[in-house]
């Protein structure tokens, strides 16, 4: 498996992985489907290895960063979950008032990359928020399997409700100015389209490969977004078309990127999808996003 690069692996599987991680294949037919492509030395062992998260290995900040202070605290969502356990993150010492960060996971609940995300936006600057949508479910269980299971148990719209409520946490918080975005990836960029819509006084909107919310919803949206596709992500880009044909209907400000050759998930660091190039420039961009309208 050492000698397995990214390139060795055909497409196919990176879109078979998109199923799975999405719900569309359960784990044995995953498996089984996965096992056409164990050919030419390459074991289904050493496949299944290769494709499924590595979070030992890939954390970019440490969670005792000196230069940060970062830890769990839990805050009230009365229309969702009720009590949500989140990691909160800013700059250790700082005595201003920070723009504030919700950062939003994908359908498995709040994994260590995205604590590390929420670690990263800290170090930018902002006090951050990563909630942990499955807090009533006992929280994120220890592996993407087990959590993405328990979110299918969960309403997504209750969900919301959560990050919505994350969202009030952090402005009010004694060291937030009272500007606040959300940054999501996959689900969490669902998320982060819909607080655009349901929350009126958000102030940056920044989904990751997130699905859109319907026509409708569109005349609702006063954030400016920041949107990032992936070139190869069929599925999700689907829905942009007549997304941005309702944006630019409504003088909506936005803007958006494709990445080319790259697949949903891109900027997760912990799986063979991340394209570190990709990821970079989209979080440079994020970043930049969040100065100009958090500040």
């Amino acid at each position: 498996m050492a000698d397995l690069k990214k390139e060795d692996i055909k497409q196919e599987v990176f879109d078979l992985y998109d199923d799975y991680a999405h719900n569309k294949l359960e784990r044995r037919e995953f498996i089984e489907k996965l096992s056409v492509y164990a050919v030419g030395g390459i074991t289904l062992a050493s496949l299944m290895s290769f494709v499924m998260p590595n979070y030992k290995d890939t954390l970019t900040v440490s969670p005792d960063d000196p230069k940060l202070d970062s830890g769990f605290i839990n805050y009230d969502s009365p229309k969702g979950g009720g009590e949500i356990r989140g990691l909160l993150s800013k700059p250790k010492g700082t005595t201003e008032k920070l723009g504030g960060i919700v950062v939003v996971h994908e359908n498995r609940g709040l994994n260590p990359y995205i604590e590390d995300v929420g670690r990263r936006a800290a170090l930018e600057g902002f006090i951050s928020l990563a909630p942990d949508a499955l807090t009533p479910l006992g929280g994120y269980p220890g592996n993407d399997d087990d959590g993405r299971a328990l979110q299918r148990q969960r309403d997504r719209n209750e969900m919301l409700e959560d990050f919505i409520a994350a969202y009030e946490y952090l402005k009010n918080h004694e060291n937030c100015n009272g500007k606040v975005g959300v940054v999501g990836f996959c689900f969490g960029g669902w998320i982060s389209n819909m607080m655009a819509v349901k929350v009126p006084e958000l102030a940056a909107a920044v989904p990751f490969y997130g699905g859109q919310p319907a026509d409708d919803e569109v005349a609702q949206i006063n954030a400016p977004l920041l949107i990032h596709y992936a070139g190869l992500d069929e599925r999700v880009n689907a829905g942009w078309s007549d997304y941005e044909a309702k944006l630019k209907e409504l003088g909506k400000e936005y803007e958006v990127h494709f990445y080319p050759d790259v697949n949903h998930g891109f900027h997760n660091n912990t799986t063979p999808r991340f394209d570190k190039a990709s990821a970079d420039l989209a979080w440079e961009r994020t970043v930049q996003f969040f100065k100009d309208n958090l500040g």
